[in-house]
Order: C-alpha cells, then structure tokens, then sequence
C-alpha cells in the first residue's frame, strides 16, 4: 500500500535546497507548516523564495526564516505583524513583491491548475499593475497575473491519512488547499493521522494524489493577536 509518512519534519524537507521557490499555507500565524519551517531554519538553506500571505511573526513562523536572513524574497500580502521584515525591506536587504490577497490565492489555484495566467480588475492602475499586460473586457479594465508554481508547498493540515488525503479544520483551511497544489512536490505535517478509508471522501480538501510527503508533527497554535474583554 501507498505511504506517503515520513519519519520527522527534517525528513521530509530534506532535498529543499538553497534558492528554492517555497509556496507556504497558512494566515497569521493559523494553519501555518511551523515544523516543517523550523527544520528549514536548523538545516540553513539559503537565498529562498516564499510565497505565503504573510510572513509569521518576528518569533515564530516564516519571521524564522527572516530573522537568519534564509529568505531572499518574499511574494505576500500583508507583512504588519513582523518588524524584522520591515527593517529588511526598508534597509533594501529583502525583495518583496506586495500581491492582492485574493489575487495571491487565485495565481496558488492556477499554478495548480495547469494554468499560466489570468485577468483580475484588482490592482489595475495602481503599483501593483506596473509592468504587466492589460486588457479590456467588457468595457471594464483588467490586469494579467501570472500562476504560482513552486519548488515545494509545505502546508498544514488537521487530518490526513498515509495516502496523503488531507483535512483542514475551520479557519486554519485559508491558503492551504491552493498551496497544496502550487507545488511541484507538497510537504504536509498533520497532527492526526489515520489509515486509509477513515477519511469521509465527502470531507476531504487536498486529496493525496497533489501530496508527496507526509509528517505526523506536535503543534503550538500559537496566537497572533490576544484580544479579551475586561472582567
């Protein structure tokens, strides 16, 4: 039978290399690959590419990464909750490339699609239109965005059996199904795992034939932001 289980987080990030092209789940710091990035920090690949919303916190997530300056440039769209890559960005030390949201997770989708681009109205006649091809439809003004394909996706799932079918629980679902599929190999860690057949095929988001890799892997949920009512 199909296995897809590796043994840890190192194993399964083994082979990504120095310069590599990363498309990464998650949004804030919810449904984010943590152990999959914290073995990328112990093995100090270099010169990255990520491709996710954000990038972490200054303590946590893909902020790891920023702060061992593993990551050349950066593909998201929405930075505020990390002071590190602000300082990089403004010092010119890191490349960034700002993406509407919506338009980052469609270019995720198409890349895993098969398809090379496609026209969006977000962006046109502003920075984010500079230099790419438009169009008119409709009376209406669009921009050309390209699909995302990476080297490797790393996503976080809640579920997943060895064949690589995985299920993301409530919020913590966000960009990880179209990262799942942007990749040319995906790297998932799960905190559950169960045998084939146990799996709901109803309940299913990423099925396994778009998963190479899979890691059973503890995880800390940590919170961006704690807002609470007085007593």
């Amino acid at each position: 039978m199909i296995n897809k289980v590796v043994a840890s987080a190192d194993d399964a990030v083994h082979d990504i290399r120095d310069g590599a092209l990363l498309v990464v789940g998650g949004f804030g710091l919810c449904g984010i690959p943590e152990n999959l990035i914290n073995s990328l920090v112990r093995r100090g690949v270099r010169d990255l590419t990520c491709v996710s919303n954000n990038a972490g916190v200054d303590d946590w997530g893909l902020g790891l990464l920023l702060k061992t300056k593993q990551i050349r440039k950066m593909v998201s769209s929405y930075v505020g909750e990390n002071a590190e890559f602000e300082r990089q960005f403004l010092a010119g030390e890191l490349e960034v490339e700002f993406v509407p949201q919506g338009t980052l997770a469609e270019r995720m989708r198409a890349g895993g699609a098969g398809i090379p681009a496609f026209f969006t109205p977000a962006g046109y006649g502003t920075v984010v239109a500079e230099g790419k091809e438009t169009r008119e439809f409709d009376g209406k003004p669009f921009v050309m965005e390209r699909g995302i394909v990476g080297d490797f996706s790393l996503v976080a799932a809640w579920r997943g059996d060895r064949l690589g079918n995985l299920i993301y629980r409530k919020t913590a679902r966000n960009f990880n199904p179209m990262a799942a599929t942007a990749g040319k190999i995906c790297i998932a860690e799960v905190e559950e795992l169960v045998e084939p057949g146990q799996l709901d095929p109803d309940c299913i988001h990423t099925p396994g034939i778009f998963v190479h890799r899979l890691v059973v892997a503890p995880r800390q949920k940590r919170i961006e932001q704690r807002t609470v009512r007085k007593g």
